[in-house]
């Protein structure tokens, strides 16, 4: 007896030919992988190897930078400007260990945006406290004005200036410096909350540029913000860079703008290069997979670790403490050692002077006068015949009158 063609015969199973693309499917859902799956291909960010690499690069920069806030808190001398040395200093650990752990928690899920809000909030105090230790080492906003007040602003394109030909400096240009960074303090930690309360309701996705997607708002949002401050700053360094160059700014300058600025747009680029292919947009991952945006982000935090390295070296230059140590020994009667370093320390994680700097710059009685700098005595740059050799003393906080007109 024959069989009609294309059918089975009698008590034979049919089989099922649409079964085997179901496993491909499975992996793209983010569902499980076995462990004899082939299909789970090793990361190399989740790699003992890469974990080591990452750990040795951040636990010797750790220890560097430990050892240089040791020392400033250990000639604590001149703490108007240590405070803000040590908390540019800090940016090292926080970097470095922040995105160490966010390498360790690397899956399908995004832990690590937890942990980048804290070094992103971290980004906006860096900035601030640069300029506000670039105040301390002229004399504070009274001397400053004393030396710049009615020069014309240099026009030029590279220092982006261009649209100032004509102006002159004034109160207002320090203020302005201020408010510009003092804005970043606010709109960062802002925006780290919106980050993580949008990732929780499952509208945030690094590397998503989707309109309908948080990143791409929050993203614009924050290269405004970061470049209103960072334009900032590089005016008032081209504004005061002779008044500044015995304290030696440039490499100052450039080790926290690369640090903040570079780090910013290195994990743009990656997020852009992971959605246009050149970074593959899902990998396995302990056999679950990853999503967009994280990889790179990935990618991102490894490149952060082997970067802190350098900057702890680059700071350890930008920053050394042999003059304070110098101050220090000439003291006549030096406190405990103990007691020195944990009052300074203390001091430096204090919050207080930003907001008074804050309350100060915005308050709407700004224009009636400038607040002077306080400092117990000369600083370590009021060297002889240096800028700050030919300023008085500013052993004592003074308000000097600025008329209307000039703001």
């Amino acid at each position: 007896m024959t069989h009609a063609p294309g059918l089975p015969a009698a008590g034979s199973q049919p089989s099922p030919p649409a079964a085997m693309p179901m496993e491909p499917a499975g992996l793209l859902r983010g569902d499980r992988v076995g462990n004899g799956s082939q299909g789970a291909s090793p990361l190399f960010l989740t790699s003992p190897l890469a974990r080591g690499i990452s750990g040795v690069f951040v636990w010797t920069a750790l220890a560097l930078t430990c050892h240089q806030i040791y020392l400033h808190l250990r000639s604590y001398t001149v703490p108007s400007e240590q405070r803000y040395i040590i908390r540019l200093l800090l940016i090292v650990p926080i970097y470095a260990l922040n995105s160490w752990l966010s390498l360790l928690l690397l899956g399908a899920h995004q832990h690590y945006i937890y942990l980048d809000s804290v070094r992103d909030c971290y980004e906006a105090f860096v900035i601030y406290s640069f300029l506000s230790l670039c105040f301390q080492y002229l004399g504070g906003e009274s001397a400053i004005m004393a030396e710049i007040r009615g020069k014309p602003v240099r026009s030029s394109c590279l220092h982006g200036t261009c649209c100032l030909r004509g102006v002159a400096y004034s109160i207002g240009f320090l203020r302005f410096c201020k408010q510009a960074t003092l804005q970043f303090c606010v709109v960062k930690p802002g925006m780290a909350l919106v980050t993580i309360v949008l990732q929780a309701v499952g509208k945030y996705h690094d590397g998503d540029f989707n309109v309908r997607s948080g990143y791409l708002y929050v993203t614009l949002l924050y290269n405004a913000s970061v470049s209103l401050a960072l334009y900032a700053l590089t005016l008032f360094y081209f504004a005061t860079r002779e008044l500044l160059r015995p304290f030696e700014p440039v490499l100052k300058f450039l080790t926290v703008k690369a640090v903040v600025f570079l780090s910013f747009w290195q994990g743009v680029l990656l997020a852009i290069l992971e959605r246009c292919g050149a970074i593959p947009e899902v990998q396995a991952v302990d056999g679950s997979r990853v999503g967009a945006g994280t990889l790179a982000a990935g990618y991102q935090n490894f490149i952060i670790c082997i970067e802190m390295l350098f900057a702890a070296l680059a700071l350890r230059y930008a920053f050394p403490c042999q003059v304070y140590s110098e101050k220090k020994d000439s003291s006549p009667a030096p406190a405990a050692a103990m007691q020195s370093i944990s009052s300074g320390l203390k001091e430096t994680m204090s919050p207080q002077d930003i907001v008074q700097d804050a309350v100060h710059n915005f308050s709407p009685t700004y224009q009636h006068y400038t607040q002077q700098a306080t400092q117990e005595g000369p600083g370590p740059g009021a060297r002889p015949g240096g800028a700050g050799g030919s300023r008085k003393s500013r052993s004592a906080e003074k308000r000097m009158l600025i008329p209307t007109e000039e703001l």
